[in-house]
């Protein structure tokens, strides 16, 4: 009977040890991971500013902590303040949200009298209320982590502004992987970033901006809220636009503004539904493509798992994950035919 031999015991020994400290460190990082995601974005988008800063002559703790600080007033504060109107917003309809259910289910009632069909027997409110609550408040929830992650990625961001050359020789040192395919992961994961980080949000920020420009012009209550709205459902694929444009013109019906009602609806899916395709094309030209369905399904894993800002890192974490994957298939997918 062959015995193994203490050289492959110790391997496997190490390796289970790697394995059992991967998963306690993963399983307790995973409330902060929007922090080093953050941090790596912020680094894809500043790195090239913090080269000119230092071809300039600056040192490179000021050119970091100038970066830093035009990223916190630049791209966090908006950030924040379109979170705190959210909670707000969501913190009123969900405590409305019963009452807003029973009176739509009054209406059903009312056209069931007209059509003789029982739409809304099988609607319970309460069980409705609860799926609202409980999504919304996901959307808009984890401030606490929230404020030890944005810590966490300026630290770490700090680091990788200033020490460039020592971060790079470290992800050498300890990620066992070719020089190559480190190389494709560090050019295809800054295109992945850029994407994300960039493309993502500006298509919806434009569409929200062209939605604004109708609330307006139409006089739909609190315009700036459903300007957020429609261009957070711009970054959800197959919803679209719609989960702003719809409940507007519902707003507008309800205060007897019909023929406003009718040219918001027209308006949000015929010139605003129209401008997705021309922006996301001229966007596309200059940054990388991301797959619907991977926005679809990183906007699913990301929302609960980092709250709002999840729109943005949970398609990002999707498209690494294949990424890695790729790489993996390259490195050892004909490893067997070498055997």
């Amino acid at each position: 009977m062959d015995r193994l031999k203490p050289s492959l015991v110790r391997q496997l020994f190490v390796l289970l040890l790697i394995m059992f400290l991967t998963v306690l460190i993963v399983t307790e990082i995973i409330p902060y991971l929007s922090g080093i995601l953050g941090a790596v974005t912020l680094y894809v988008i500043l790195k090239g500013w913090m080269k000119k800063l230092l071809d300039r002559g600056w040192r490179p703790p000021l050119a970091a902590t100038v970066l830093m600080a035009a990223s916190f007033i630049g791209i966090l504060i908006p950030v924040s303040l379109i979170a705190v109107m959210l909670t707000s917003k969501i913190g009123k309809a969900v405590a409305n949200s019963e009452r807003v259910i029973s009176a739509i289910k009054l209406q059903m009632n009312n056209i069931e009298d007209k059509i003789g069909y029982s739409l809304s027997s099988g609607m319970d409110t309460s069980s409705v209320t609860n799926w609202v609550s409980s999504n919304l408040q996901n959307l808009a929830g984890g401030t606490f982590n929230a404020f030890i992650a944005i810590g966490i990625m300026y630290f770490i961001l700090y680091y990788m502004l200033t020490n460039k050359l020592s971060f790079r020789e470290s992800m050498i040192t300890y990620i066992p992987l070719g020089q190559e395919n480190l190389r494709i992961i560090g050019d295809e994961s800054s295109q992945l970033v850029k994407s994300n980080a960039l493309g993502i949000p500006l298509v919806a920020f434009v569409q929200g901006i062209i939605a604004l420009i109708g609330f307006l012009i139409f006089g739909v209550p609190d315009p700036f809220f459903w300007f957020v709205i429609t261009a957070i459902g711009s970054m959800i694929p197959f919803i679209g636009t719609a989960i702003g444009i719809i409940p507007a013109a519902i707003l507008l019906f309800s205060q007897g503004s019909n023929w406003e009602g009718v040219a918001i609806l027209i308006y949000g899916f015929v010139i605003v539904g129209s401008t997705d395709n021309i922006i996301r094309l001229y966007v596309l030209e200059r940054l990388a493509s991301v797959h619907p369905l991977i926005t679809l399904i990183g906007v699913i894993v990301g929302v609960p798992l980092f709250g709002f800002i999840g729109l943005i890192f949970g398609p990002l974490l999707i498209s690494l994950f294949l990424l890695i994957l790729k790489i993996y298939k390259k490195e050892y997918g004909n490893a067997h035919h070498n055997l």
